[in-house]
């Protein structure tokens, strides 16, 4: 049976896949700065003898397999920049960046699935895996435009185009073992938002002689939370953050600038455009009242990435695989974050599912978060992962490709042995 066989052979190559994890971990690299992780990720399919290309200048992308029919699974490889407080052995030696977003652990996982594709084909011969399974690697997930993009525009999803596409995500509230799914929308829409107020400030004894860009900016932030508590219906989700402020240096002195940077993560396409509209013009508006004197708001928003919508098709064609390769009970519902996720890019383009592979230890009852600097994953969930993403893609090109896209309550894999 192929649930055994292929997690008997993940897990004998556990320690491989161990190594190449923590390699990966000692030497992070920033998005898009991926230099020496890609030249390693190359090394590591050269070694398998599966043939590769590099597009996005340090995004790789292999293929195993021959046939007409292709689907796809996709790592990122990015770190982030963050000074590491784990004290492990194998911690970065990179100061100020780690990988503490479990990227190391996607790619090391990747490559796991790459191996034990690899075996499969020269055991059962170079048709047998009924046909191409595209490895995609990918750059700068963590940073704005989004690798995944940039791979897109550069043909990664063409000659051959996938079906479908597949990817997972390490998730610390899960404990190893589980895998955790939502069909739908999944995670936020990430748009970035930069304001700029400035005027003509002084001191701060004759407040009626200059414009306070602080007080502005003060009423700036209290007013747009009523964009999400009273202009977005109470059943959606949508959140906007400003995270940051700077103006000033003394205590008796009216800045003539003040800085802001925030957030807006939204669920739906259509609100999100609204939303955006909406601080504009609440922005230029404020900034011209009369209460706050000469002043001028400046904002730039910088567009993220999409929400991720997970096809149902392919997510319920995942979900039933996981529960032959891991039983049922290991297979659990995911709660929407409103996180984001470059992985929206492919989606929407193609279908495809995102999933939540446990990483917490079993005897623990939490761990660290991720883009915590502390956050440390139990390596014994590397196997499964890697074991989860072969399955799927062999499975899915087991499968007639009307049935794998079949949604509802139709059983695709029903009428296959495994």
């Amino acid at each position: 049976m192929l649930t055994s066989t292929i997690l008997h052979s993940a897990k004998a190559a556990h320690s491989t896949i161990r190594r190449i994890r923590r390699m990966l971990h000692r030497n992070p690299e920033l998005s898009f700065r991926e230099y020496e992780t890609s030249a390693y990720i190359q090394s590591e399919l050269q070694r398998l003898g599966i043939a590769f290309r590099v597009m996005a200048t340090t995004g790789v992308v292999a293929e195993i397999g021959t046939g007409e029919r292709c689907v796809a699974l996709r790592a990122d490889i990015d770190a982030l920049p963050i000074q590491e407080e784990t004290h492990l052995e194998y911690s970065s030696e990179n100061p100020g960046i780690m990988h503490a977003c479990g990227h190391d652990a996607h790619t090391a996982m990747l490559l796991g699935a790459a191996s034990l594709l690899k075996e499969y084909e020269l055991q059962h011969g170079v048709s047998s895996i009924g046909g191409v399974v595209k490895l995609i690697f990918q750059p700068g997930e963590e940073l704005s435009p989004g690798g995944a993009s940039i791979m897109i525009r550069e043909g990664v999803l063409e000659n051959p185009r996938p079906e479908a596409i597949f990817g997972q995500h390490v998730n610390p509230e899960g404990s190893v073992g589980t895998v955790a799914f939502v069909s739908g929308t999944m995670m936020a829409s990430t748009d970035e938002l930069y304001w700029t107020i400035r005027s003509a400030g002084g001191h701060a004894a004759q407040p009626h002689m200059v414009a306070d860009p602080i007080l502005l900016a003060a009423h700036l932030i209290t007013q747009l939370q009523t964009l999400v508590s009273r202009r977005l219906n109470p059943i959606h989700a949508g959140v906007l953050s400003v995270c940051t402020i700077h103006g000033g240096h003394a205590t008796n002195v009216i800045p003539d600038t003040v800085e802001l940077s925030g957030t807006l993560r939204s669920m739906d396409t259509a609100w999100r455009e609204e939303a955006l509209r909406s601080i504009h013009h609440h922005t230029e508006m404020l900034a011209s009242s009369p209460l706050f004197g000469t002043a001028q708001a400046e904002l730039r928003i910088v567009p993220g990435y999409p929400a991720l919508v997970n096809h149902p098709a392919t997510t319920h064609f995942a979900r039933q695989a996981a529960e032959k390769l891991l039983g049922a009970s290991h297979v659990q519902d995911f709660e929407p974050k409103m996180w984001g996720e470059d992985f929206a890019y492919y989606t929407r383009e193609i279908p495809g599912t995102f999933w939540m592979l446990g990483v917490r230890p079993p005897d623990y009852d939490s761990i660290p978060s991720l883009h915590n600097p502390k956050f440390i994953l139990d390596e014994d969930a590397l196997p499964i992962g890697a074991a989860l993403l072969a399955y799927v893609a062999l499975q899915y090109l087991a499968t007639p490709s009307r049935l794998a896209l079949q949604s509802g309550n139709a059983s695709p894999l029903s009428n296959f042995s495994f």
